[in-house]
């Protein structure tokens, strides 16, 4: 093999990856298959696609092999193919973000007047929970909450919160978090606990973020 047949080959392959990621939606698919496996139909409905458009985009993924499939009764469950993927979605995310400006405007505007993030480091915020100065919330799912959370969270899906504020005590702060910064469910959380009276705020990493730094997570 020459210089350049070698060159080109071992590019040509890198560039599978681009060509697979080159979707908003793939790209939504993977940030999705970071919080935990999920059938076809599931992720069909969460990007918005029927199920024939989320399994062509789901078989992009595969064939780059960035996702694996498996048969389950009549569903096919789809899961990213090694922690790496997970880490390789959030450093490309890192990198967009510092480099194209149109991120941050777009998040600042839907953000605007909705929103407190809160700011403190990973490390300091699991020493905060271990002092129980504070109540982390993990809203996602009930079955992402059980693939992996950051520890110390308590589960209480979006989708129970309001009829189970009961649960929350008022005398401290709650952080709630869902699946990353473009994920809108510890948004719309926020908003219903300070409606309700309590002091929250809205960590933006999840737990794809937090797993690619090097903390580790509960399941």
């Amino acid at each position: 093999m020459r210089d350049r047949e070698f060159k080109d080959s071992a590019y040509g392959q890198l560039s599978r990856i681009g060509r697979a990621l080159a979707s908003p939606k793939r790209l939504e698919l993977l940030d999705l298959l970071s919080q935990c496996p999920k059938t076809v139909e599931h992720l069909a409905r969460q990007v918005g696609q029927s199920v024939a458009a989320a399994s062509h985009h789901l078989q992009v993924l595969r064939a780059a092999q960035l996702v694996e499939a498996s048969k389950e009764g009549q569903f096919v469950r789809y899961r990213l193919a090694d922690r790496e993927v997970s880490r390789f979605f959030v450093n490309l995310r890192s990198l967009g973000e510092s480099r194209l400006a149109e991120i941050e405007r777009v998040t600042r505007r839907f953000l605007e007047g909705r929103d407190a993030v809160e700011s403190v480091s990973r490390e300091a915020l699991l020493e905060r929970v271990r002092r129980r100065e504070v109540i982390v919330l993990d809203v996602r799912p009930a079955e992402e909450f059980r693939a992996g959370h950051i520890p110390g969270a308590k589960s209480l899906p979006l989708t129970e919160l309001k009829r189970r504020l009961a649960e929350l005590p008022r005398d401290q702060q709650i952080v709630a978090y869902c699946r990353g910064p473009y994920c809108v469910m510890a948004v719309d959380a926020v908003a219903v606990l300070k409606g309700a009276g309590f002091d929250a705020v809205r960590w933006a990493d999840g737990v794809a973020e937090w797993s690619a730094r090097g903390m580790a997570l509960e399941a």
